[in-house]
């Protein structure tokens, strides 16, 4: 009898557990949004701050970079997959966004940390103009990040109208939130610690109606 009970709680304990492991890191294959609040940092990195604590989180379509020779072109061809769900990925889990020139060279990669608590594990894939953002890092939106997808797939994921998510991907709960530090991704993995369990801090994101969403300011993309 005692060795019935203690086998019931063992197993609801290792129940329990399993239900609180969140992922370490992604990879193409199992890559999902929905995914990314559970999401822990694979490789070491360091701070470069925040270059500003906006929300916005506008696109562009990978189709509009057409220059062969660019550097943002052969990047996309030889290293991203288009997913289904539009966005452009790396065999690492890593998404393709466009980033200013303070953000060094087309293959960067960077934890994007927002204050809801979401990391976004990105890689750039292409430049914002300096026209568009003579800072550095914003353009007119004063957004840091420009995803940069198909667009056609994202919006029959995500939904949207004329513009995927009203235009800014800020409207998805997978993605909402400002951004509070910026992390250049090292070469280096974190060793994790074995016989931890990490657990979901993160709560519930609410998604917004449509009279609710973010507005829509839009950046030209694809140099």
């Amino acid at each position: 009898m005692k060795i019935t009970r203690l086998l019931k709680k063992l197993l609801a304990g290792v129940a329990i557990g399993s239900m609180l492991i969140t992922t370490t890191g992604f990879s193409l294959e199992d890559f999902s949004p929905a995914d990314l609040k559970h999401y822990r940092k694979e490789w070491k990195s360091e701070s470069v701050g925040a270059c500003t604590t906006s929300s916005v989180k506008t696109y562009e379509d990978y189709r509009m970079i057409t220059a062969t020779g660019s550097a943002q072109y052969k990047y996309i061809h030889n290293h991203m997959t288009v997913t289904d769900y539009g966005l452009l990925v790396d065999e690492e889990g890593f998404i393709g966004v466009a980033m200013g020139y303070l953000f060094g060279a087309i293959g960067s990669r960077y934890y994007v940390e927002l204050d809801t608590g979401i990391t976004l594990p990105v890689v750039k894939v292409d430049e914002k103009a300096r026209q568009h953002a003579p800072n550095g890092c914003t353009a007119g939106s004063n957004d840091a990040i420009e995803f940069v997808i198909h667009t056609d797939l994202a919006r029959e994921y995500f939904g949207g109208g004329k513009y995927v998510l009203n235009g800014n991907f800020n409207n998805s709960k997978y993605f909402k939130g400002g951004i509070k530090d910026i992390e250049k991704v090292l070469d280096e993995k974190i060793e994790l610690e074995s016989g931890v369990t990490y657990l979901d801090e993160i709560s519930e994101i609410e998604l917004k109606t449509d009279e609710e969403q973010d507005g829509f300011l839009e950046v030209e993309g694809g140099y």
